[in-house]
């Protein structure tokens, strides 16, 4: 594992319990960050009792997000990094049968969590001139992939916020980027029927599933000072499956 230098960062990680998040997570702490895990999973927090602040978000929340952001800076007198990786995947349905409840609640996690989050840490940033965001979108947000409307659209607009927040930011030290995975073999696929996922594979190049540590690798580096050149910026992690 090549070393990166997060020392005396703190970082936020949405949806750090698990999968992506989680993997994450322990990158960063082993590069010397500080990090908080926002996510609603509790049952999982104990793994990382003696390594991280983890705090019941629910990210489509307002409040939730403000309450968290409360305890967060009570531990932390600065937030350096945000990571945005917190999302559901809904159901693999035509669009015509879609359940209207289900859609909705895939946008509040997916898109409006993001929203909310990235308002909630922004300004903290800003008053000390430096800041790295990383969101979490994905090829279908690029593509869109058939049964996944919801899923599609709400990544497609995860791009669209961090490409305009990106350039709202780009002269102020607080960087904006997203990444794009293709699939990976993380836990969220428990929710994803096996045609989907068998589908999902057969598009990408490399002929496999990425892994959630290879995610957390180039997270991390968007999290460093060493990224200092890139905002607004959408970083493919896909196998080869979508090169713009």
């Amino acid at each position: 594992m090549n070393q990166l230098d997060l020392n005396n960062r703190t970082a936020i990680v949405t949806g750090g319990a698990s999968g992506i998040g989680e993997a994450t997570v322990r990158r960063m702490i082993s590069s010397g960050a500080n990090v908080v895990i926002w996510d609603v999973q509790t049952d999982k927090f104990k793994k990382f009792e003696k390594e991280s602040q983890c705090i019941q978000v629910d990210m489509a929340s307002e409040e939730a997000v403000y309450q968290a952001l409360e305890l967060t800076l009570k531990s932390h007198s600065k937030i350096d990094i945000l990571v945005n990786s917190a999302g559901i995947n809904g159901v693999n349905e035509p669009l015509k049968d879609y359940p209207t409840e289900i859609w909705k609640q895939v946008i509040d996690v997916n898109l409006i969590g993001v929203f909310l989050a990235c308002r909630a840490v922004v300004p903290h940033m800003l008053h000390n001139s430096y800041g790295r965001i990383v969101n979490l979108s994905s090829v279908a947000g690029k593509e869109g992939n058939p049964t996944a409307s919801a899923y599609s659209a709400a990544k497609a607009g995860v791009i669209a916020l961090t490409r305009s927040l990106g350039k709202e930011l780009a002269t102020t030290g607080v960087l904006v980027n997203a990444v794009t995975p293709t699939t990976v073999d993380t836990p969220i696929l428990e929710q994803v029927s096996q045609s989907h996922i068998d589908y999902m594979k057969s598009k990408i190049p490399m002929g496999r599933l990425g892994t959630a540590e290879e995610l957390a690798s180039l997270i991390a580096w968007l999290c460093t000072e060493d990224c200092s050149f890139s905002t607004a910026a959408v970083f493919d992690a896909s196998g080869g499956r979508t090169t713009y």
